[in-house]
C-alpha cells in the first residue's frame, strides 16, 4: 500500500535539503578561508603529519636513535645547533598528531590571523629557540655542578611545545579586556605549576617560552585586540557569508 504525504507537508519539506546543502557549502568555504589565511600553521601541521606517519613505520630502536640525532640536547646543540633547532620542530615525540591538529587550530591559527604570518613566525622562532637555549643552558650548569647526570647531555628532546607555549602566551594581547588578565593568570598557572611541582628542565623550557611569548608585545603592538587579518578573513565569500575574524 503506497502512502503519500499531503501536498502542504511536501512543500514544507522540499526546501530543507537545498538549505542544508547551502549551509554545508558555506561551512566548507569558511573552513577553506580559515586554513588558507593561516598558511604557516597548516603547512607546519601538514609536515608534522608526514613525519608522524614516518615515525610509525620505524622500529622502536631506530626511532629513538633517529629522534636523538634531531634532538636539541646539549651534545647536538654543541655539534650542529642550527640543524637541530630546525629539525626538532618537525617531529613529535610520542607519535600523536591529532591533539596537535586541535591545538594548532585553537592557538596557532588565530595568532597567525591576528599577527600575520611573518610576526607569528617570529614569535614561534623566538619561543622555540629561546626556551631551548635557556633550558639546555640550565641543564648544562646542573651537569657541571653535579646536580644532573652526565648522560643528560644526550637526552631526547624534540617537539613543538615550546613554540606553542610562546604563542599561547602572546595571545594574551589578543584577548579583549577585562578577560585578558584572567587569561594571563591561567597561562602563568598552567606553565608555572609543573615547574614548581616537578622542577624538570622541560617544564623550565615551557615556562621560559611563555615568558618569551609575553615579551613579544612589540610584535603585537598596533595589531589591536579585535583585529584579524582583514584582507583574508573580514570579507564576504561568494555565498554571502561573512567569514571568521
Amino acid at each position: 500500500m503506497r502512502r503519500f504525504l499531503p501536498r502542504a507537508h511536501q512543500a514544507h519539506q522540499a526546501p530543507r535539503a537545498p538549505r542544508a546543502r547551502r549551509q554545508a557549502r558555506r561551512a566548507v568555504r569558511a573552513g577553506i578561508v580559515w586554513i588558507t589565511s593561516a598558511p604557516g600553521t597548516y603547512l607546519w601541521l601538514a609536515a608534522l603529519f608526514v613525519t608522524t606517519v614516518a615515525l610509525h613505520r620505524m622500529s622502536p630502536g631506530f626511532e629513538e636513535d633517529f629522534l636523538r640525532q634531531r634532538s636539541t640536547n646539549i651534545h647536538e646543540l654543541s655539534t650542529d645547533p642550527v640543524r637541530v633547532l630546525i629539525a626538532s620542530a618537525f617531529w613529535i615525540d610520542g607519535g600523536r598528531w591529532a591533539p596537535y591538529a586541535v591545538l594548532y587550530t585553537v592557538f596557532h591559527a588565530p595568532a597567525e590571523h591576528w599577527l600575520g604570518t611573518a610576526r607569528w613566525l617570529a614569535v614561534v622562532a623566538l619561543a622555540h629557540v629561546g626556551a631551548t637555549l635557556i633550558s639546555e643552558g640550565v641543564l648544562a650548569w646542573a651537569i657541571r655542578h653535579g646536580h644532573a647526570p652526565q648522560s643528560a647531555v644526550n637526552t631526547l628532546d624534540v617537539g613543538v611545545s615550546y613554540a606553542l607555549a610562546g604563542v599561547v602566551a602572546v595571545l594574551t594581547y589578543r584577548v579583549p579586556k577585562p578577560w585578558n588578565l584572567p587569561y594571563l593568570g591561567a597561562v602563568l598557572i598552567f606553565f608555572g605549576t609543573p615547574l614548581i611541582a616537578d622542577r624538570s628542565f622541560t617544564d623550565l623550557g615551557h615556562f621560559a617560552a611563555a615568558l618569551i611569548g609575553l615579551a613579544c608585545y612589540p610584535l603585537a603592538r598596533g595589531r589591536g585586540r579585535n583585529r584579524g587579518r582583514r584582507r583574508n578573513l573580514d570579507r564576504r565569500t561568494d555565498s554571502g557569508v561573512r567569514t571568521p575574524s
